[in-house]
């Protein structure tokens, strides 16, 4: 049955796909676990993390592209829906290409950094030597699933995402079982998936471009009367501060999620424990908050490049409305069965005693953040980054002076959290109104 509401059809894929990205290193690490040495886990366990880190700070191809394809989309511009494609994957290339160049230094940096063993680090290393040759098709992947969401298609990247998994399992089973390419061929497997799944979007890519005055949201809005000028859009001459803007508000993202990491390092190992567990409960949020912030881009960009302003306001209203829905749903789950969970996550009850501690921390997350979580979507299709940019360093700002004043303690760091996630959302809501 297909789906009628335009916000479930694009925010559904969007949550499939998201819960599938962790899969790639799930996958490779539960592979590893079975090969008969310690070591192989942590070796890739290291090389997935500089990786995740540095896709993740890179994040801004995918959502640079969302914005401005789908500006492009609801103005009807095939030009400029060919030449945002064209240019993120100019960039995706370039960053690659750096990427390789510094593969010695970014390797070695992040090893000092992270000081494993030496033997973890030597399979840490010939992880990351094979897996850096699939950073062309990641960045790849990344403007391509971009172009697809901007052009209200969030089945594709799914379906990609989905392919890059498949394959990635078959191929590191055949690689490390049949072969027995060890850690190479744990990163090899992923290396050819992410190349499969980049090679079904490029074939899903030549399908004509549909003009979105077929859309009934669009019909809809001009029967009413209502103006449709085509804006001027961002992306025609901003695209690179569009990047640049999203690649520092993400830089402060990581500043705060790896301090929050470091500070509950500092308290204790038994807080650090306790956080890493709790802090699932946001990230299993995130997954479905997520796909939400994707409809968000798809429609808020569509309509502003239409000009469509009244469907753009009820459809504000109505994201608004799925995400409190949304936020009171995992409210009462966490509070309900957060203990539960828990337990499943770990026997061990001194970990166990001081997450339960902590846990009414995590039950306020789902509504506090997800005013923030929605607003980022929007933003991103309307390419406001740079007030995306400004609530997300004053957000962090506070963070961090709440923790150095208040700090050290458990409960301030949780505190400084919500503060930052609560300032997110306030500040981006102040500024759409400005």
């Amino acid at each position: 049955m297909k789906i009628q509401n335009p916000i479930l059809q694009l925010a559904l894929p969007s949550v499939v796909t998201n819960i599938t990205v962790p899969l790639l290193g799930l996958v490779d690490t539960a592979i590893v676990g079975h090969m008969g040495r310690a070591e192989y886990i942590g070796g890739v366990a290291i090389g997935t993390t500089i990786f995740n880190m540095t896709y993740w700070l890179l994040g801004f191809l995918r959502m640079g592209t969302t914005g401005i394809v789908s500006q492009a989309y609801g103005a009807g511009d095939t030009g400029l829906q060919r030449e945002a494609l064209r240019r993120g994957v100019r960039w995706a290339l370039a960053l690659s290409a750096m990427l390789l160049v510094m593969q010695g230094p970014l390797l070695q940096f992040s090893l000092w950094l992270m000081e494993p063993e030496t033997e973890v680090a030597r399979l840490a290393s010939v992880y990351f030597r094979v897996a850096i040759w699939g950073c062309p098709a990641m960045l790849a992947s990344y403007v391509l699933t971009g172009w697809f969401i901007g052009m209200q298609d969030t089945r594709t990247p799914m379906r990609m995402a989905l392919l890059q998994n498949l394959m990635n399992i078959a191929l590191t089973l055949l690689f490390v079982f049949v072969f027995h390419l060890g850690v190479a061929g744990v990163a090899l497997g992923t290396v050819v998936g992410l190349y499969g799944g980049v090679a079904y979007a490029v074939h899903r890519r030549t399908r004509p471009l549909t003009p979105p005055c077929e859309g009934g949201d669009y019909l809809h809005s001009q029967a009413q009367g209502e103006t449709h000028s085509t804006p001027s859009l961002t992306g025609r001459a901003g695209g690179g501060s569009v990047y640049i803007y999203i690649f520092l508000r993400t830089l402060c993202l990581v500043a705060v999620t790896v301090y929050f990491t470091s500070a509950g390092s500092q308290l204790g190992t038994l807080y650090l424990d306790a956080n890493t567990l709790l802090m699932q409960f946001f990230v299993i949020y995130s997954y479905f908050t997520d796909g939400l912030a994707n409809a968000a881009e798809a429609l808020s960009g569509k309509y502003q490049g239409a000009g469509a302003w009244t469907p753009l306001r009820r459809t504000l209203r109505a994201l608004f409305s799925w995400g409190a829905g949304l936020g009171v749903v995992f409210t009462i789950a966490y509070a309900l069965c957060g203990g539960w969970f828990l337990g499943l996550l770990t026997d061990q009850q001194a970990v166990l005693g001081v997450a339960q501690a902590y846990l009414p921390w995590v039950v306020a997350v789902p509504l506090v953040a997800m005013p923030a979580f929605v607003w980022d979507g929007v933003y991103i299709g309307m390419t406001l980054t740079r007030r995306m940019f400004l609530s997300m360093l004053v957000s962090a700002i506070v963070f961090f002076a709440l923790w150095f004043l208040l700090g050290p303690s458990n409960h301030v760091l949780w505190f400084a959290f919500l503060a930052y996630l609560a300032t997110r959302s306030l500040m981006q809501t102040v500024l759409f109104r400005a």
